[in-house]
């Protein structure tokens, strides 16, 4: 089957750990190559934002990244990008009549995507699926007035969850948040991110260290938590806690989030055990998850969070918050611990009872490990998205349109 994936401000091809760079430029990525592995096509179409950039960029066989000129060739914050959006989805229309390459299926991811890909795709009489990876209820919960979305975004949002042939959900939270939304249930599938289980694993190298080591993960963003986390190891003696993420180590001095943090380690004297190391390339991140005795994940919100399903198909124990995808992910009492979020006092607690008992640290790594193998591998993922492909393109009368 011809896929065009529709990723407007997540290239696959993106250095992982700036502001708008994270989970979503992984899950289109892996997504494209498990597809491409099940013998599928796959184009993904992401926003040009370099002019040196060639138009296609073949990844592998199977998945091509084409690079989309709309709007300027430089970085634009995604919360910019929507007036191109209209430019956007008349270069796919003309692209897809011109080139011979015409999709059988567009996936758009992100809501904007939705709104190019679903303009296009109903321009051409293409079944549409769209996977959201966050929402504009949830940020605008807890972002208030420092939400920089587009104002209609929500609008938008809903809008589209009515007239894609399809919904992605990623987790049972999402499901509900939804379905608050106004958006049937009957339009959703439920199918979550997976995790690389090849470089993933148990086994191979270790980044060293001479105490035990809690290791948080993630894009330095406020409501990853990680202040959090920082106030919650006062409650944890005698073990080193490694931020990984964000700028380059020698970077860390110029970010703003970095600044404060780092500020933060010091005001509860933690420096001799609390450092931020800084963003580490993908290749090198098992073997500090094999570092851990325990990972520590404590957004305030997360539409479905990566770093724990890494963590565990590394056999390491997550202690994470109550939100989004983690509460499908990580089993209380079997793969993990949950605690409410923006909690620290609660968080500590967690985490030194779980590094002083060895046992059940030990069960609950075996259990981690067996859930991220049998549940989240790519390859299922794929599978299960292909069948979802398969249904909709076999769709006669498309949904109506956004207006």
């Amino acid at each position: 089957m011809r896929i065009a994936m529709i990723s407007e401000h997540a290239s696959p091809l993106a250095v992982l750990g700036g502001e708008d760079a994270g989970g979503q430029n992984t899950h289109v990525a892996e997504l494209s190559t498990a597809l491409a592995d099940a013998g599928h096509d796959v184009h993904v179409y992401t926003r040009r934002d370099d002019g040196t950039l060639p138009l296609h960029v073949p990844v592998r066989p199977g998945v091509t990244v084409v690079h989309v000129p709309a709007g300027p060739p430089d970085t634009v914050p995604k919360d910019q990008l929507l007036p191109y959006m209209p430019e956007f989805s008349r270069w796919l229309v003309e692209a897809w009549e011109g080139d011979g390459w015409l999709p059988e299926v567009v996936h758009a991811h992100f809501w904007m995507s939705g709104l190019a890909g679903l303009t296009a795709g109903r321009k051409l009489g293409l079944p549409v699926v769209l996977t959201y990876h966050a929402l504009g209820t949830v940020k605008r919960r807890y972002q208030g007035a420092r939400d920089t979305s587009p104002p209609r975004r929500v609008d938008y949002e809903r809008a589209l969850g009515r007239s894609v042939d399809r919904v992605i959900a990623q987790s049972g939270d999402e499901v509900r948040e939804l379905a608050r939304m106004g958006i049937p249930r009957s339009r959703m599938s439920v199918i979550p991110s997976g995790v690389d289980l090849t470089a993933f694993a148990p086994t191979g190298p270790v980044v060293p260290g001479d105490r035990r080591r809690v290791l948080s993960v993630g894009r330095l963003v406020e409501r990853k938590g990680f202040g959090d986390v920082i106030r919650a190891m006062r409650l944890v003696p005698d073990a080193e806690c490694v931020v990984v993420g964000g700028p380059p180590h020698r970077q860390l001095d110029t970010d703003p989030e970095a600044r404060r943090l780092t500020d933060l380690i010091a005001e509860c004297g933690l420096t001799d055990r609390v450092r931020l190391a800084g963003a580490v390339p993908r290749e090198e991140m098992p073997a500090w998850y094999r570092s851990a005795d325990v990972l520590v994940a404590a957004p305030w919100y997360e539409p479905f969070g990566l770093t724990p399903l890494e963590a565990m198909a590394c056999g390491v124990p997550v202690v994470g918050t109550a939100v989004g995808g983690l509460t499908d992910t990580v089993v209380p009492g079997l793969t993990g611990d949950l605690v409410p979020a923006r909690d620290p006092r609660s968080l500590g607690a967690a985490v030194q009872r779980l590094l002083t008992d060895r046992v059940r640290r030990t069960a609950y790594a075996t259990a981690a490990l067996d859930r991220a193998r049998t549940r989240y591998s790519w390859q299922r993922t794929a599978d299960q998205m292909a069948d979802v492909y398969a249904a909709v393109s076999r769709v006669t009368e498309p949904s109506r349109v956004v207006a």
